[in-house]
């Protein structure tokens, strides 16, 4: 019996591919055309004359000898030590996927296994506080910040941003322990484990796609957040999106814009990294979050 996906007509193969080959390249372009620019000086890639210069690069081989340059990436890495935004931004992130998965395996599992009314109580609270915008839940940890004197720091920032992340991670980690029947931790704790034995050696296990897929959201909140970073660090403690704001804030300044473009290259490159690396993983837990057994 053939594969009905094998007899499509011709047509509409070629209208498939054609669809799926413009969405990629909608979906590229901005990217590549940021890293092509990346490479040239602000007189090419936001030229007025002519939009062209951008890829022939006719001012930047006049100022460098070459129509492709590094000099936007030494001003944003050297000059600047973006390199200083680029740790603190590992620092956060490594902390707030850490702290927040330990939460929310506890707190997924407790809710998942909790016969208690309350439990669907809980997981609205939740979801009500996840769905508030950011910056009307930093507002109000300014104040104590301040007078505290703990306004600036990493730690102070990572504790916000792992409260405005648990709701959703909690909601996350609750589905997919749905998704594990509960006779496999019943059949752990008859063999003699405890229910935290049964927990760790039993489901753990069995959930590490749905825990590698919740990770890689709270890496995206810590990785991409603005609203909070920006209000609750110092200058000196930056992570890289309020540092890349700050360059382009810097557009009155010669040059300075290209900090800006070579750093969005340098902050998107990690994530396509960590997309292509995890793909599998991702992928399978999301399944396994969407159906429950």
């Amino acid at each position: 019996m053939s594969n009905p996906a094998e007899t499509k007509p011709l047509p509409i193969k070629v209208i498939t591919i054609s669809v799926v080959l413009i969405w990629l390249f909608l979906a590229a372009f901005p990217f590549l055309w940021t890293m092509w620019g990346s490479f040239k000086v602000e007189g090419d890639f936001f030229s007025r004359a002519n939009w062209f210069n951008a890829i022939t690069g006719p001012v930047t081989e006049r100022q460098h000898g070459s129509p492709f340059t590094l000099a936007g990436y030494e001003g944003a890495w050297i000059e600047q030590e973006f390199w200083k935004a680029v740790i603190n931004t590992a620092i956060v992130t490594v902390f707030v996927v850490i702290i927040s998965l330990t939460l929310g395996t506890l707190g997924g599992y407790a809710l998942a296994r909790s016969g208690f009314k309350y439990t669907f109580w809980l997981l609205m609270a939740a979801l009500v506080f996840r769905a508030m915008p950011h910056v009307t839940l930093v507002s109000g940890y300014l104040l104590p910040f301040f007078q505290l004197n703990i306004w600036g720091y990493l730690p102070t920032t990572i504790i916000v941003l792992v409260a405005i992340n648990q709701p959703f991670t909690l909601w996350m980690l609750h589905s997919f322990f749905l998704s594990i029947p509960k006779d496999l931790d019943e059949a752990a704790m008859v063999d003699g484990c405890t229910r935290f034995q049964a927990f760790r050696l039993a489901i753990i296990p069995v959930m590490w796609p749905g825990v590698i897929t919740t990770g890689l959201f709270s890496f995206l909140l810590a990785y991409n957040d603005f609203t909070v970073t920006s209000m609750l660090l110092s200058q000196e403690n930056q992570t890289m999106i309020p540092q890349i704001n700050a360059f382009l804030g810097s557009t009155q300044e010669e040059g300075k814009v290209m900090y800006a473009v070579a750093a969005v290259v340098s902050a998107i490159i990690p994530l396509f990294v960590l997309i292509l690396f995890f793909q599998r993983q991702i992928v399978s837990g999301l399944t396994a979050g969407a159906v429950k057994g």
